[in-house]
């Protein structure tokens, strides 16, 4: 049961939180940043929303300073965890690839959303350019959550990058298309799909939708010029 004090803590942050869960990260992070050191607020809560906030903003380095403070703190294991998570995909989109795979398997062992880990771990795998790996993280990903929108879109973008069974490739990537039809990733996937299978229009179409969300993608834009001189 909280007590008064632990209630009062929470009580300094609650307009914070209340930003943070309306979405309005940048006034979040201002109202969090802006506590004098002696406010009393609760200090793993404070580095907890801080490290939160950071992430949404895509200030990731930023981020790590604080959701590491989380993690070694290990006063809520659930946070624990959620903020192990982040830190591996933090990790594995700066290319500290041992980080990423070392939080990863930490959470493995504590059994944490394993179809999302797996998934993490796949991608980690493909960065590192082990096809065949990051392949069978992604049918372990499957295996424990089969409408997983993540792994049915990174198994099938993988297969297509290999040349393997591009009818089955384009299965995985539509179905995770129609579970997240406003997703940049899920729209490349499967115009890139169209490309390996020499159906022009049909990647001219998707790749151009997701080039309309993610203009700046180098990935998207790589997919399109490819789409467009074939």
């Amino acid at each position: 049961m909280a007590t008064d004090t632990q209630h009062k803590k929470h009580d300094i942050l609650a307009e914070g939180i209340g930003l943070y869960k309306h979405g309005d990260y940048p006034a979040s992070l201002a109202f969090f940043l802006s506590l004098p050191e002696d406010s009393d607020a609760d200090t793993n809560e404070l580095a907890y929303y801080i490290g939160l906030c950071y992430a949404k903003l895509q200030r990731y380095e930023d981020a790590l300073l604080y959701l590491e403070q989380v993690v070694t703190a290990g006063q809520n294991i659930d946070r624990v965890l959620q903020c192990r998570f982040l830190l591996a995909i933090i990790y594995a989109q700066s290319d500290r690839k041992k980080l990423a795979d070392f939080e990863l398997k930490k959470l493995l062992e504590a059994k944490y959303k394993p179809a999302s880990v797996y998934s993490a771990l796949a991608y980690t795998a493909w960065m590192q350019r082990d096809a065949e790996m990051s392949i069978s993280y992604y049918k372990k990903a499957l295996e424990f959550d089969p409408e997983n929108a993540t792994a049915l879109n990174g198994f099938g973008y993988v297969l297509a990058c290999e040349n393997k069974d591009l009818t089955t490739a384009l299965t995985y990537c539509k179905k995770a298309l129609k579970k997240a039809p406003n997703s940049a990733a899920c729209l490349d996937s499967v115009g890139w799909v169209y490309l390996k299978l020499g159906l022009l229009e049909d990647a001219n179409k998707f790749l151009n939708l997701a080039k309309d969300i993610m203009p700046d993608n180098e990935e998207i834009k790589e997919h399109l010029r490819l789409a467009q001189v074939s």
